[in-house]
């Protein structure tokens, strides 16, 4: 989150430096060059019928705000209900982390049951890529026997299936989410395995695949039957929740193992050390790293193991020989025995304690904020002794959702403080900050009407409706005060004002609009973060413009009635007087 927060906020700066250096040093004389020869083109054609157009919208908005000055209780009351909305709307918004991104293509995660061979495997994954090649949006299917995220074993398997290109896919219902939602419905009906269809996560970085994931922990030390009971209770209630999808154990179930008992009375009586055993032990069940060397310029490694073939029972494993401290070689049959038992083939543990992995999405409708909600409540439901926590994009989700707070508070507490030292009062920069409610009306009413959640691109776009909404309001109270020092009465400063600075903060406004609507209606791969972006500023940019206009004449009016102490100093006066 930090890294997303700190690129733009790097952007957003240098973009700002550049702008007020080339405002203040090339603008001049650009404006002179351009103007110097257009006034009579003002007049004729579309200009000229627009400028008209304008003018008389500026008389007809002069007037209006001529009215509203002379009631500003009335306009008063329709800001706190607009403030109170934003808030009702704000509270109903569902959370999010990042929206999740058509990347063109989806991972596929194939568990069978404990102690499946192979060919049962491969069978499942012939099926799986039958049914992808059949779809139309579908390029490619490489898929893989003997690994999983969910484990290594025979019994598991991945698929990743590359789409097609972006706009190959431009019918409804072709992106990687719809593809996997009708995926997992077919799979749903191939009992011989437990296959799941995942969307990529938008942070490769944070999660292997899209989705919450959930930590069940034995933070009790209740033991790993009880955690095990936890685990199967959380599924089968998430099975039946609406708001979760596709919720799923990330670990391996219990399966036979063969158990080799040593005999360590029997192994010292041979002369044998236990740390020879182990080795041997790892070298034919599995490798063991030897050393490096150099090949065609690359450094690669040597692994030691045997033949898998030549270990195919237990009684060829118990002809291994272990060598002792008088060099004879020993046979493991000597002083080990063999059995075969039921336990888990991997012992996971989080922060330290015995834990189990859960990973599921959100069901259509809802978001990774709601699915986190929802398990979190399921958890309250857990047995003593047995707790959760999150991790990878979870954690970070919960980790942006607690510091979101504080990022706005310091983001308005430093333009207040830098307009109450241009202003040199507290007043006037609480009467431009009230107009920041009225960007956020728009943004979350936008956000609201096409179904995103609060997420990290949203909060993104608070920042920069903030700043945006604060300075058209600026450049109305500044000319008010310019206006004030010059003599004006205030009620007359504020309405030409208004009317002077009218068109700058319109046409502005659209042009940044026009320049946002391109995110918001975009398609393709990252469309869905441009979407997330786009959407809120353009909605808070015209909230900001429309509603700012009609009511911060009205709202700094209000502030300079209530607090006289905020009226304009000439500083230069008060030199020449000294």
């Amino acid at each position: 989150m930090g890294a997303i927060y700190r690129q733009f906020s790097v952007t957003l700066v240098i973009t700002i430096a550049f702008s007020a250096f080339f405002a203040l040093s090339l603008t001049p004389a650009l404006t002179t060059t351009l103007l110097r020869q257009s006034d009579m083109q003002h007049h004729k054609g579309f200009l000229g019928w627009f400028n008209d157009k304008f003018a008389s919208f500026t008389n007809g908005y002069t007037r209006w705000i001529g009215a509203f000055l002379a009631r500003p209780i009335r306009l008063g009351i329709i800001y706190a209900v607009i403030v109170g909305v934003t808030a009702f709307m704000y509270l109903k918004l569902p959370n999010g982390f990042l929206p999740e991104e058509d990347q063109g293509y989806l991972i596929n995660l194939i568990q069978l049951p404990s102690g499946a061979t192979q060919e049962r495997t491969l069978e499942v994954l012939a099926e799986l890529e039958k049914f992808y090649m059949a779809q139309p949006e579908v390029s490619k299917v490489v898929a893989v026997a003997g690994f999983s995220f969910l484990g290594k074993g025979q019994d598991a398997g991945i698929a990743f299936v590359r789409l097609k290109e972006w706009d190959e896919r431009m019918a409804a219902g072709s992106d990687s989410k719809s593809i996997a939602m009708r995926a997992n419905m077919a799979f749903f009906k191939i009992k011989s395995a437990m296959m799941f269809a995942i969307n990529p996560p938008p942070i490769p970085e944070l999660a292997a695949v899209g989705g919450f994931d959930f930590r069940l922990m034995d933070i009790g030390a209740a033991g790993r039957d009880k955690l095990l009971e936890a685990r199967n209770m959380v599924l089968g209630m998430a099975s039946q929740n609406p708001a979760l999808a596709g919720v799923r154990p990330e670990s391996k179930e219990f399966a036979s193992q063969l158990y080799f008992d040593i005999n360590r009375v029997k192994a010292q009586a041979l002369s044998i050390d236990i740390a020879e055993v182990n080795s041997v032990l790892q070298v034919g069940l599995g490798s063991a790293y030897v050393n490096d060397f150099i090949r065609d310029g690359r450094v690669l490694r040597v692994q030691m193991r045997v033949n898998a073939e030549t270990l195919a029972t237990p009684d060829s494993i118990l002809a291994l020989r272990v060598k002792n401290r008088k060099g004879e070689l020993i046979p493991l049959s000597e002083f080990v025995t063999p059995s075969w038992v039921v336990g888990a083939p991997k012992l996971d543990r989080y922060n330290g304690v015995p834990s189990m992995k859960i990973a599921g999405n959100p069901a259509p409708g809802y978001t990774t904020g709601d699915a986190m909600m929802t398990m979190q409540a399921l958890a309250s439901n857990l047995p003593p002794g047995i707790g959760f926590d999150w991790s990878g994009t979870s954690y970070e989700e919960r980790l942006s959702a607690s510091q979101a707070g504080l990022l706005f508070a310091l983001s308005i507490l430093v333009v207040f403080l830098v307009l109450a030292a241009l202003y040199e009062s507290w007043s006037v920069p609480f009467a431009i900050l009230l107009v920041v409610p009225l960007g956020l009306f728009g943004q979350i009413l936008a956000v609201l009407w096409v179904g995103m959640p609060n997420d990290i691109y949203f909060k993104v776009g608070m920042v920069v409706i903030i700043g945006l909404a604060a300075k058209n309001a600026i450049l109305i109270v500044e000319f008010s005060r310019q206006l004030e020092l010059e003599g004006k009465e205030l009620v007359a400063s504020i309405v030409e004002a208004a009317r002077l600075r009218l068109r700058p903060i319109i046409m502005t406004s659209i042009a940044f609009i026009a320049g946002v609507l391109p995110l918001a209606l975009s398609t393709g791969a990252g469309a869905a973060s441009r979407n997330a972006i786009g959407t809120g500023v353009a909605g808070g940019m015209l909230s900001a413009t429309f509603l700012a206009i009609l009511l911060v004449p009205v709202l700094y009016l209000i502030i300079r009635k209530l607090f006289p102490g905020g009226k304009p100093i000439d500083h230069e006066k008060e030199l020449s007087h000294g």
